[in-house]
């Protein structure tokens, strides 16, 4: 099985890829014919084959953006407010101010082209977000650094690494029919998961023996969680509570099924 590690550095891989044909893509769409011009040179005989694997831009580059947030959110997240920034247009700037400055890729989406006044003549056009994008794909590939950096805290995946074989644990415990341990194990990294969470967040965890209970309410207060989740978790708890306190019913296949599920969502999903 490839550890957590071996998963990210591929998933950083395969969007940066990704984001090198998006470049590809915006160039393509601003300058056609030097495009075409370089890369014929370039790729001679190939250049067809070449154009097929470029994407269209404005329907690729949003599930690259949600996954580069992510993965960016969770190894660099000093550098979040500056990958957004390249993205969404600043809501202190005027029609009137638009340059190449501050044209950033949700212009480019829109087909923002901004003219002058009097002249009418072209200030400014989709080209200048090439620039931008750029930039956002050099932050990603810093992303890259932090796995051999000494300086970058693996703790959290090779915890994750753990988890995993935990829940495996569990998976195979519940094919056997033991489904109140396969339940307790998976309460247990529901646990340790949001106490890791609430060290990342900083949130000051008061009671000796917290509970999963507990860690829900104290990410929701802290707005790290949103009320849907906070009451998945909570669904997520009463099926443990079932597996380890209540012997008067016997947890079913389908409810330990529904933890173990729920519990790798958490783990995958909340940080």
């Amino acid at each position: 099985m490839k550890s957590n590690l071996e998963k990210y550095k591929a998933q950083l891989k395969t969007l940066e890829d990704k984001g090198r044909l998006l470049i590809d893509a915006m160039q393509l769409e601003c300058h056609p014919e030097e495009f075409e011009k370089e890369f014929k040179k370039i790729l001679k005989d190939k250049y067809k084959d070449y154009l097929k694997k470029i994407p269209t831009f404005s329907t690729d580059y949003q599930n690259w953006y949600s996954e580069a947030h992510a993965v960016i959110k969770q190894l660099i997240p000093d550098r979040l407010v500056d990958f957004v920034r390249f993205y969404e247009k600043p809501k202190t700037r005027k029609d009137k101010d638009i340059s190449c400055g501050n044209y950033v890729i949700e212009d480019y989406l829109l087909g923002l082209i901004a003219r002058d006044v009097f002249s009418n003549e072209v200030k400014v056009g989709p080209y200048a977000a090439i620039p931008q994008f750029k930039q956002q794909l050099a932050i990603l590939k810093s992303a890259n650094q932090r796995f051999d950096s000494s300086l970058f805290d693996i703790m959290q995946l090779v915890q994750a690494d753990l988890l995993d074989s935990e829940l495996e644990s569990a998976r195979l415990l519940q094919k056997n029919k033991f489904f109140r341990a396969a339940g307790a194990i998976a309460g247990v990294v529901i646990e340790k998961h949001l106490a890791q969470i609430c060290a990342n967040h900083n949130i000051t965890v008061s009671k000796k023996n917290p509970t999963i209970a507990d860690f829900n309410d104290l990410l929701k207060s802290s707005t790290v969680t949103e009320i849907a989740m906070w009451r998945f978790i909570q669904h997520l708890a009463d099926l443990r509570n079932l597996c380890d306190h209540n012997k008067e019913k016997e947890p079913s296949n389908e409810n330990i099924d529904d933890l173990i599920s729920g519990t790798e969502k958490i783990t995958k999903t909340i940080f």
